[in-house]
């Protein structure tokens, strides 16, 4: 499973096909939480994840949604994506 990015003590992850499914997503791991986020409604679909983290990572999540999206079509396809800019 690639690293995307990395961020604040959050590292953002995609996993590749066949074991993703839709919706479009990705997972955050940060400690012992983790998260899976929507790529198009940028919300936290499962998981469990502290506020100001969640707060970080939606953020990014908002900021770099086309990227997100590209590495989404590239990992569905089994190709390694792309790593995205880190929140600064």
């Amino acid at each position: 499973m690639p690293t995307i990015a990395m961020f604040y003590g959050i590292i953002v992850r995609m996993y590749y096909a066949p074991k993703e499914h839709p919706p479009p997503h990705f997972h955050v791991y940060y400690g012992e939480h983790r998260a899976t986020v929507d790529i198009r409604t940028c919300e936290i679909i499962q998981g469990d994840f502290p506020g100001k983290q969640t707060k970080l990572v939606l953020a990014w999540a908002e900021l770099h949604q086309e990227e997100l999206m590209a590495d989404w079509s590239l990992v569905m396809n089994g190709e390694e994506p792309f790593k995205i800019q880190p929140l600064q």
